[in-house]
């Protein structure tokens, strides 16, 4: 009975210690090679957007006429980094090689991509520092696995994590920027890449923290939109509204990049004039509309707190798509997406001069998700960066007009490497 009695005590114990033990996931290599680097991309994010802060200071002095010169050299000079350190590609080229070229990223072209958005950024480029940080993280992921001597999808969903810690750090969601890099790989298929999801949620986990520990930048929302206090049914059915005229300029966006694309293809010229050409043009629209000028992360609280007429509005988002539009275009480096916030933000004020009893914060925020689902084709991941970073925290609205944009989105995408189906790794 005694001998009983024990072998039932030390079974307990045993179950007991088995049951409170720690999940051995915690204690792998994996685990810590995620937090590593995680935060080799906050601390690359966060050096990048120090310098890019001070050049932005340091050029925004730049005002009047003198902005024509201004982006027409500096578009001069970023054209002949590319020429000398080697051209490192669009967004298009990132997603082409996860998801045919084994999820390699390939650092030796970072020290082009980084100079040169550099200079496209600071001096007023329609372009935002998410490709050139996606670039260089996604490319660190690929070193740290190349280290480790993983290959397959092991190392794919190391590249991916680094480029989740990249958008991370410069959307301010952890969750939201690991959506978007799996999100952003394909144009219909949300999880393909699933392998990756905690890999890149971890990562972006340990790049937010070190990111803010190095900008200082508080937790909360990007931009203070107004306040939306209810959620009813005829708000879902106004958000589906809203949504079908931002994808209609989701469209008119597309068309206009592949147009401009077509335009100077056909120049046959060097890089570096292409790109001063684009200065130029862009020195034109800035000096008209100066709103236009950077990549909106500013630009959009002063829209907020602007009382501009409706024809103002108009220009402003007809010169914002056409500054884009010849930014992305004339080979001038950087992302897409925060200045998409901004052309939706301009389109919510539009529809609220139309329609002024209806909720103006609703306006913008399901514009700006329709938009950038009909273009990036990321409508999961839309909807948890904009409640983060506008505090509009009413998950629905946006994922109608999110779904909106995605399903009424034009058959062919903007980035080309979205579409077709990816080939099986070697492992």
């Amino acid at each position: 009975m005694e001998y009983s009695s024990k072998r039932k005590i030390v079974a307990l114990k045993q179950k007991a210690t088995h049951t409170l033990s720690f999940n051995p996931f915690v204690f792998s290599r994996m685990f810590w090679l995620w937090i590593l680097l995680g935060a080799l991309g906050g601390v690359t994010a966060g050096a990048y957007w120090l310098v890019l802060e001070e050049m932005i200071h340091l050029l925004a002095k730049v005002e009047g006429l003198w902005i024509i010169p201004l982006m027409t050299i500096a578009g001069l000079l970023a054209g002949i980094v590319i020429k000398k350190l080697g051209d490192p590609g669009e967004i298009d080229l990132i997603v082409d090689n996860i998801r045919f070229k084994g999820g390699q990223l390939n650092a030796k072209n970072n020290p082009s991509m980084i100079m040169s958005s550099l200079l496209c950024i600071s001096s007023g480029g329609s372009l935002g520092p998410e490709a050139p940080l996606v670039q260089v993280s996604g490319s660190i992921g690929t070193w740290v696995a190349r280290k480790f001597k993983m290959k397959g999808e092991d190392m794919r969903s190391l590249t991916i994590a680094g480029m989740a810690a990249a958008f991370t750090a410069l959307f301010g969601s952890p969750l939201g920027g690991s959506l978007f890099a799996i999100e952003i790989l394909h144009h219909k298929h949300v999880s393909q890449y699933y392998q990756a999801m905690i890999p890149a949620i971890v990562a972006s986990c340990a790049s937010f923290v070190v990111f803010l520990l190095i900008t200082g930048t508080p937790i909360g929302p990007t931009w203070n939109f107004p306040p939306y206090v209810e959620t009813n049914l005829s708000d879902l059915m106004y958000a589906v509204a809203y949504a079908m005229i931002a994808t209609a300029v989701g469209w008119l966006f597309i068309y206009m990049v592949k147009q401009f694309k077509s335009v100077f293809k056909s120049f046959p010229v060097p890089i570096y004039i292409k790109l001063a050409i684009g200065g130029l043009i862009l020195g034109i629209i800035g000096y008209q509309l100066p709103i236009t000028r950077y990549f909106g992360h500013d630009e959009i609280s002063e829209l907020l707190v602007s009382d501009l007429s409706l024809s103002m509005l108009f220009a402003i988002i007809l010169g914002k798509l056409l500054a884009i539009s010849i930014t992305m275009t004339s080979g001038w480096r950087g992302g897409f997406i925060i200045p998409l916030f901004f052309v939706g933000t301009t389109l919510g004020l539009i529809l609220h001069r139309f329609f002024p009893d209806q909720n103006i914060a609703l306006m913008m925020v399901c514009c700006i998700a329709a938009i950038n689902a009909c273009v990036t084709r990321t409508p999961i991941s839309v909807i948890v960066l904009l409640a983060t970073m506008t505090g509009f925290h009413y998950f629905v609205p946006i994922m109608f007009a999110s779904l909106t944009g995605f399903f009424l989105a034009p058959k062919t995408p903007l980035i080309n490497a979205q579409f077709g189906e990816a080939k099986p790794t070697a492992v």
